[in-house]
């Protein structure tokens, strides 16, 4: 058994609970977080990357709308690799209450929000996909973000800072003490290690199983888990967030992210916060919904379905569901609440609103430990700036294209990754033409001591996330798992693991162009590796 002290652990491995971990480290709180899979392989990838401008909320929610808008802005400046400036379109069909409209204005400008109505006929000529049915429209700040650098981000930037993450490792028991939380065991579910650690102070951040984590200390936290589909399409359809103009529904945001575009989501509770698999039917009330914004929508081919599980706090007895619950965070300091002293939970909230929840728990916890250090992440970037020099020398060993779209991803692992192509030229090839990854990239990410699988490899570098899912990418990734040791076990079963992934968003979507492309996929790993029986 492994023993480690700290004075701060945190749970779970998504935006917030990153966020956390870096929050605190900048405090010079000594921080260790647990997480029982990869990083951001929960809620925090699993949404349609719209970085809110707070509008969708300033009908119902005032102080949410206002949250959001000034979060929007931080993000933008901290993590501008992070965030695609697309700008947001608000758009009323006729069947749209007019005064629904006017009440929404009104609200956004309280608020705090810049909202501008637009030509809806100008809208249609830089949105030719848009219906010619648009009444109105009004500009907002919306944004696309990248969960996965985001999160990612938040942990290089603890790191710096002297914080440690240990992915793959599950919380098994909390200890307690004369009132008072003394310290966690873990397991590592890979290897079966076993971690004792002392602590003064638990934050529970794990998202939809927040309420798991607080029944090992006995207490009860309400969570209701809702299930969120969503659908991405292989075109870029709009150049802007596009939101339907009425109260939030499903269907009704379509979000581009570099050549695609999602649409979400939908709402259904769950009981498994691990129960994020697309239906058929989901996908089909989507289109049926999209359609009415964007008619022609059967005309584009659907890459894949995923879902995700949004944690929405609510007291106990779980009354409400899905819409109709606060997309509100709660800072729960189970000491007042419970008589627990040292356990803090952070349920409830959106992914543009981390950084804020973060603070808000950091600060909590800095206060149970008798440190007065202020919050410093709304002005530190989480990462330096890129020099040139480094950005030249990238583009003359990988090209100008997938330099940029590598710096991007990589942050301050970008130099790192350009001289290991400057020393083994061969590293520069590209594995991944979807996403322009190269070898060197794949390397840097299998060299980490976070990547046990292929999937890691994908959420650090997004190999096999582009039009082909990860047909040709994979098995050209396979040969390089051989030089490190911890990836001994059978490597075909490393890559059935990975395209059953992959499979799992392509079932619910299996017609037209992407059931084609299906059946090729098929035939190259039936007939190259034999792995009809695997897939």
């Amino acid at each position: 058994m492994q023993k480690l002290s700290v004075q701060a652990v945190v749970v779970g491995g998504g935006a917030t609970g990153t966020g956390i971990l870096r929050d605190l480290a900048m405090r010079g709180i000594t921080a260790l977080l647990v997480e029982q899979g990869d990083l951001a392989h929960g809620t925090s990838s699993r949404f349609h990357g719209l970085l809110h401008s707070g509008c969708r909320y300033a009908v119902k929610d005032a102080a949410a709308a206002r949250e959001c808008i000034e979060e929007n802005m931080i993000l933008r400046r901290i993590a501008p690799n992070c965030v695609e400036i697309t700008g947001g379109l608000f758009v009323q069909l006729p069947e749209d209450d007019p005064a629904y409209a006017e009440e929404w204005e009104s609200a956004c400008r309280q608020a705090g929000i810049e909202v501008e109505e637009v030509d809806p006929a100008a809208v249609r000529r830089q949105n030719p996909a848009l219906s010619p049915r648009v009444t109105r429209a009004f500009a907002v700040p919306d944004c696309a973000v990248d969960g996965f650098r985001v999160v990612w981000s938040n942990l290089h930037s603890a790191r710096r800072y002297g914080a440690r993450a240990l992915t793959y490792t599950r919380l098994k028991a909390i200890e307690q003490q004369n009132g008072c939380v003394t310290g966690v065991r873990a397991e590592n579910v890979l290897t079966g290690e076993q971690y004792h650690i002392e602590c003064q102070v638990l934050i529970n951040a794990a998202g939809p199983w927040a309420g798991e984590v607080a029944a090992l200390a006995g207490l009860e936290v309400g969570v209701i888990k809702d299930k969120g589909t969503l659908i991405a399409f292989n075109h870029r359809l709009v150049p802007q967030v596009v939101n339907r103009l009425r109260p939030p529904g499903d269907g009704d945001i379509f979000v581009p992210h570099g050549p695609i575009t999602i649409l979400g989501t939908t709402s259904l509770p769950v009981e498994n916060p691990a129960e994020n698999r697309p239906q058929q039917k989901e996908v089909l009330d989507l289109l049926a919904i999209g359609r009415e914004v964007v008619p022609d929508l059967d005309k584009y081919r659907l890459i894949r379905a995923f879902a995700g599980v949004r944690p929405l706090y609510q007291e106990a007895p779980l009354a409400g569901s899905g819409r109709s619950v606060s997309r509100n965070y709660a800072l729960l300091d189970h000491r007042q609440r419970d008589g627990l002293e040292g356990m803090i939970s952070i349920v409830g909230g959106k992914f543009t609103t981390f950084r804020l929840m973060a603070e808000k728990a950091a600060d909590l916890a800095a206060g149970k430990l008798g440190i007065s250090r202020p919050c410093r992440t709304a002005g530190e970037p989480l990462f330096a700036p890129l020099s040139p020099e480094w950005l030249e020398r990238g583009r003359k060993v990988f090209g100008v294209a997938a330099a940029h779209k590598a710096a991007e991803r990589l942050g301050d692992d970008f130099a790192a990754v350009v001289a290991r192509a400057e020393q083994k030229p061969e590293q520069a090839r590209i594995l991944c033409e979807c996403e322009l990854v190269s070898q060197a990239e794949v390397e840097q990410a299998l060299a980490a001591d976070t990547t046990f699988t292929l999937g890691d490899v994908r959420r650090k570098t997004r190999l096999g996330m582009g039009t082909c899912q990860g047909t040709f990418c994979s098995y050209r990734s396979l040969g390089l798992l051989s030089r490190y040791p911890r990836f001994a076990a059978d490597h075909r079963q490393y890559l059935a693991d990975f395209l059953q992934k992959r499979w799992k968003g392509m079932r619910p979507v299996l017609w037209g162009q992407q059931l084609r492309e299906a059946q090729l996929s098929t035939a190259i790993y039936s007939a190259l590796f034999g792995m009809e029986r695997m897939l």
